[in-house]
């Protein structure tokens, strides 16, 4: 990192080095020099979908510039949207054409990472209780974090769960969803909530297949969750808006999948369901929010399996989910 360093001292034309790895690369120990203001960051994160069916995916542009939610194109619905969920983002991932060889790529990468890629950022002990941790993980998908309960069930303290989760962050495995706080509120929980990145190695860890989560759509549903705030962190990875990422829930359990909120303190909201009917219920957080924020907020959505866009009340609409790449 010294050498690349005095090498873009002596020369500054852009582009001359690409530093990639499956870790970020700030985090690693062993680097000798951050390259503080001589490089740009650009998270590399699985496919999006829109990416995948060469669609814009400018949702959060259009949405926070004030556009109506729209439709354009096909919209993927049922089954083929489970298998769209299972299949996840990883290039080499999708080049295997059965969701056996799918299965295999992808417990071989995750097996890879935590064997050989924890060591460059963390000096951890016992190395054998992260594949563990993370299958624990892996059942508690869209569900909060609860640092102490993973930890006894690996004998681990609550401490050094919440560091390896750190780990695993870092990674690019998973995401923690912070709560979205505001000070009128009073009742808000304030524990974040995790996400998986990629639901292609999340079925893989929860072995979910297609005739299983047809026959269990509330197991469908954490899977459905992850997918959504994954979608979201790559739309925002390349959009000029700057925006970030939370959940709002209630101690009496009223809540919001995810909050983005623009550096302008404007607000989105999206809820998600993995059923096709949405009740006016389904919107109780939504509308929450929308009172707790005032004219900061944009947009609320339900995102749900079905092919057209409802209104529900000013400002709030049922919407499918293929919105997510189509917009």
């Amino acid at each position: 990192m010294l050498a690349i360093k005095a090498s873009v001292d002596d020369d500054q034309e852009p582009g001359r080095f690409l530093l990639t790895g499956s870790a970020n690369l700030a985090t690693i120990p062993a680097i000798a020099d951050s390259l503080a203001g001589r490089m740009a960051v650009i998270p590399l994160l699985p496919f999006a979908q829109a990416e995948i069916r060469s669609s814009p995916g400018l949702m959060l542009d259009r949405l926070f510039a004030g556009e109506e939610p729209a439709i354009k194109g096909e919209v993927v619905l049922g089954k083929e949207l489970m298998s769209m969920v299972l299949a996840g983002g990883y290039p080499e991932a999708l080049r295997r054409t059965t969701s056996a060889r799918r299965v295999s790529w992808l417990e071989d990468y995750v097996s890879l990472i935590l064997d050989r890629d924890v060591r460059d950022i963390a000096n951890i002990d016992q190395l054998d209780r992260l594949p563990r941790l993370m299958n624990i993980l892996a059942e508690h998908a869209g569900q909060l974090i609860n640092n102490s309960s993973f930890g006894s069930a690996l004998g681990l303290s609550g401490v050094t769960a919440q560091k390896y989760i750190a780990i695993l962050e870092r990674l690019f495995l998973i995401k923690t969803l912070v709560p979205w706080s505001n000070n009128r509120l009073s009742r808000l929980v304030k524990t974040p909530k995790l996400h998986f990145i990629d639901t292609g190695l999340l079925a893989a860890l929860r072995e979910d297949e297609l005739a299983r989560l047809t026959d269990d759509k509330t197991r469908f549903g954490a899977l459905l969750e992850s997918f959504v705030v994954s979608e979201l962190m790559k739309l925002a990875s390349w959009s000029e808006r700057r925006v970030s990422f939370s959940h709002y829930r209630t101690k009496d359990l009223d809540e919001v999948d995810v909050v983005i909120e623009d550096r302008r303190g404007r607000i989105i909201g999206i809820e998600v369901k993995a059923s096709a009917t949405v009740k006016t219920d389904d919107f109780r957080g939504l509308r929450q929010l929308q009172a707790a924020v005032g004219d900061r907020f944009v947009r609320g959505l339900v995102l749900h399996d079905h092919d057209r866009i409802t209104p529900f009340a000013e400002r709030l609409q049922a919407a499918p989910l293929s919105i997510l790449w189509s917009m």
